[in-house]
């Protein structure tokens, strides 16, 4: 069963999910991040210039685009369809709704930033997992 892990009330998404990303290159994990293709377009430049002493191996994937065979080791795909960047450890969601075949993943990580649209599908993605015999857990960060 998959781990679920809710960080929630995030007030800079993209900057959040670069450091989280930093952290999951760093500890070997393979990941995939799935959300709408212009905030992935975001995460992508992001993840380039956050940390000017960093460089975060990543490829951006789009929807129906098969993986060149060059990059298909790379560690972080930024993908509009999650399935189609072959088996990773960790799927990171940033988009309302739920990744169909979340099942095949060991870490399932929602990203929820504070306003009310996205807690409200946050909350109804947190009631899925439920329905689906998994335990999410939440990570609530500080603000102010």
């Amino acid at each position: 069963m998959a781990e679920v892990d809710f960080h929630t009330g995030v007030a800079d998404k993209l900057g959040y999910t670069c450091r989280l990303l930093r952290k999951a290159w760093r500890a070997g994990k393979q990941v995939v991040v799935t959300g709408a293709p212009d905030q992935l377009a975001r995460l992508d430049s992001l993840l380039w210039t956050f940390d000017p002493g960093d460089f975060i191996p990543h490829a951006r994937l789009r929807a129906g685009e098969p993986a060149p065979d060059r990059l298909v080791r790379t560690p972080i795909w930024l993908a509009d369809a999650p399935a189609e960047a072959g088996p990773r450890d960790v799927l990171v969601n940033l988009g309302p709704a739920v990744v169909a075949d979340h099942a095949r993943y060991a870490r399932i990580i929602e990203i929820v930033a504070e306003p009310a649209d996205e807690v409200a599908s946050g909350r109804q993605r947190w009631r899925h997992y439920l329905a689906a015999g998994l335990t999410p857990t939440n990570h609530a960060q500080r603000t102010g």
